[in-house]
C-alpha cells in the first residue's frame, strides 16, 4: 500500500509540474498587404509545441501550404517577410522532416487549405514554446505559411515557394 502511495503522489506531482511549464501564445496570421486572415495558437510544454492554424475563407488558394517556424520573430516587411530570417535551428539540421540529416527545429507539417481559402488544422513541432532556444527567446519567432506544399526533403525549404502569411511569436 505505501509502494502505490508514493507512486501516486510522484504522479500527482508530475502532473501538477507539467502544468505548470505549459505555455500558451496566440497571435494574428497577417497576409502579404499586412491584413489580419486569422488566428494561430500555440501551447508548449519543454519540448512540443502543438499550433492551431485558423484562417478565414480566402486566406489562402485552395490545396496544400508548407509552413516554417522562422528565427526571428519580425513581419513587419508584409510584401515578403523576409525579416523573419531563415528557420529555427539551433542544432545546425538540414530541412526536411523526412531528411536523413534533419529536420531543423522550423521544420512542421504541411497545411491543406480548403475550397475557399479556409484552413482548420494542428501541427506539432519538436521546438519547445519558452526557454532560451524556444519560439519566444530574445527576439522572438514566427510562423510563416509560404504559397506552395513543402516536400520535406529539398533544400532550403522543400520547394515551398513564396512566403504568403506570417505570425509573430513573442
Amino acid at each position: 500500500m505505501r509502494v502505490l502511495t508514493s507512486a501516486a503522489a510522484l504522479l500527482l506531482t508530475a502532473g501538477l509540474a507539467f502544468a505548470q511549464v505549459t505555455a500558451t501564445h496566440e497571435a494574428d496570421v497577417i497576409n502579404n498587404k499586412g491584413e489580419a486572415i486569422g488566428k494561430a495558437s500555440f501551447k508548449g510544454n519543454g519540448s512540443t509545441t502543438v499550433i492551431r492554424i485558423q484562417l478565414k475563407a480566402g486566406a489562402l488558394t485552395p490545396g496544400w501550404h508548407g509552413i516554417h517556424l522562422h528565427a526571428v520573430g519580425d513581419c513587419s516587411d508584409h510584401d515578403k517577410f523576409m525579416a523573419s530570417k531563415g528557420h529555427v535551428n539551433h542544432h545546425q539540421k538540414k530541412h526536411g522532416l523526412l531528411n536523413a540529416d534533419g529536420p531543423d527545429g522550423g521544420d512542421v507539417p504541411n497545411i491543406f487549405a480548403a475550397a475557399d481559402g479556409s484552413v482548420n488544422a494542428e501541427v506539432a513541432s519538436a521546438t519547445a514554446l519558452g526557454g532560451d532556444k524556444g519560439l519566444k527567446d530574445v527576439d522572438g519567432s514566427a510562423l510563416v505559411i509560404h504559397a506552395n506544399e513543402d516536400d520535406h526533403v529539398s533544400q532550403p525549404i522543400g520547394g515551398a515557394g513564396a512566403r504568403v502569411a506570417c505570425a509573430l511569436v513573442k
